[in-house]
């Protein structure tokens, strides 16, 4: 595998040859698929396995496939997910055909949801561990050594919080801070409440402290992840439990960013709107996810909101917040979606002008309501895909055009960027969440990741803006705010 093409999550376990001192109880790689719950999860995987004396592959071991443990982190949300899941086992048979000693994990929601299905289609999988399992994968990779057989280990009931686990961070200065697991909601296209249970939040206190640990690590900025965070609090009555939570987020010293994902519509109030305003570590970046511009297909879906409520939380955050960049998660050819559900979509995406958004291809999903519904015609929901994704796609590069010659504030996340004989670029976020490339002129003190800089945007590509060196400045397009 090509590191340039590894994403951060990719990342977990394949560190830029960081091992040298032995091989413990074995190099072990963990390659995610799905959601930021996925990617938070692998953190969790790789403490846990580094606790028990693992070591994470340096790019070269992933590279040279010298490895002892593959963990395979899986999402159930598509069809896709299922097909790349079994299609990545099978590239690994081989694997362990010519390194018998390499054992195979397989965890997350697809884990959850197949179960000793993996174990008998895979058979050279040795462990089939789930959502709620993850502290168990140590003993079940024993048990398979000893045995010489699959081990698999599912628990409905949670017995402990994902976050009460070691975690090995992706990133130094970018963390992801679980505040609750599971969904309450009944989505008739969704396995998720299936597979990661009712939802269950943490404790305020407990939250809070995970924060503080991250900071005292050296994160600058966190980012809250749970299914629905604005019903965060709704299970002890406090309705405005996630609003007093970001404000909370606000009092941490040294904290200088907080976004979170994602919010459900049906939950979102103003005095989370107000929180986000008024507390300036608190980014302006909101995913919202629409699935739909049709009233009738979000009935069916079973949406417990409408476009019009959609519309007006949209104009509220804006009013709030002008400079706010809204991105949100569409399906298309939902079962019983017209042409005329379609333009309505459309019709949203028009007024809504999101910054990006997620367009998927609707995909039945084994033992959802939506999956024994008429479907749509595949050569139909293309069709409609390509419309609305060319539609998404010329907002966002109109968009992102409006940044250019505007200053902004960028975190910077990763400074081994292209270089050439003149400039060393880096990578990072501004404050909305849109992603700049930064070049540091020859000469300069090139920016390192946790730093902030301010640069001028000097042009904008499809998904990301561009701050090159200005001749007429001496060359110079940033200023480095703080270490």
């Amino acid at each position: 595998m090509d590191e340039a093409m590894m994403t951060d999550q990719e990342r977990l376990g394949a560190q830029p040859d960081a091992v040298g001192a032995g091989r413990g109880r074995g190099v072990y790689y963990v390659h995610t698929l799905g959601c930021q719950m996925n990617v938070h999860d692998s953190e969790r995987i790789s403490g846990v396995l580094e606790q028990e004396g693992y070591v994470p592959a340096s790019a070269a071991q992933v590279e040279g496939r010298d490895l002892d443990l593959i963990v395979l982190n899986t999402c159930a949300v598509r069809e896709n997910a299922t097909d790349r899941m079994y299609g990545t086992l099978g590239s690994w048979a081989e694997l362990k055909r010519d390194r018998p000693q390499l054992q195979i994990a397989v965890g997350g929601c697809m884990a959850q949801k197949d179960r000793e299905r993996i174990a008998k289609r895979a058979p050279w999988v040795d462990a089939v561990f789930g959502t709620k399992n993850i502290a168990s994968l140590p003993h079940l990779l024993q048990e398979s050594r000893e045995v010489h057989g699959p081990q698999v280990e599912i628990t409905q009931d949670l017995t402990y919080f994902p976050s009460e686990l070691p975690a090995a961070r992706a990133s130094s200065v970018s963390s992801w801070v679980s505040i609750s697991v599971g969904c309450n909601n009944t989505c008739t296209f969704c396995i998720v409440p299936a597979v990661r249970g009712k939802e269950r939040d943490r404790r305020v206190g407990d939250v809070l402290d995970e924060v503080q640990r991250c900071v005292d690590s050296g994160a600058k900025e966190v980012t809250l992840l749970g299914q629905n965070v604005n019903s965060f609090g709704y299970s002890t009555g406090d309705r405005f439990a996630f609003s007093k939570l970001l404000r909370a987020c606000g009092d941490i010293r040294g904290l200088e960013r907080v976004r979170f994902t994602s919010p459900h519509p049906a939950a979102f109030t103003d005095d989370v709107i107000e929180a986000m305003a008024q507390t300036p570590n608190i980014m302006h970046q909101l995913h919202m996810p629409l699935q739909s511009g049709s009233d009738k297909v979000l009935r069916a879906m079973r949406r417990s909101y409408r476009t019009e409520r959609f519309m007006t939380i949209l104009g509220k955050v804006r009013e709030a917040m002008p400079d706010a960049q809204i991105t949100t998660d569409i399906i298309v050819g939902f079962p019983g979606e017209s042409d005329e559900d379609f333009e309505r979509t459309m019709d949203v995406v028009k007024r809504s002008r999101f910054t990006s958004a997620f367009i998927f291809e609707y995909s039945p999903r084994p033992g959802t309501p939506a999956a024994t519904m008429e479907q749509v015609p595949q050569d139909v929901v293309r069709e409609r895909f390509r419309r609305l994704n060319a539609l998404q796609e010329s907002i966002t590069a109109e968009r992102m055009q409006d940044f250019v010659g505007s200053e902004v504030e960028v975190l910077v996340t990763d400074a081994r960027g292209r270089k050439d004989q003149d400039t060393h670029r880096v990578t990072g976020r501004e404050r909305t969440g849109v992603l700049v490339h930064i070049g540091a002129p020859a000469g300069f003190d090139v920016p390192r990741i946790g730093d902030v800089v301010r640069c001028t945007v000097t042009r904008a590509g499809k998904h990301y803006l561009i701050a090159d060196p200005d001749p007429q400045r001496d060359g110079q397009v940033y200023s480095i705010v703080w270490k």
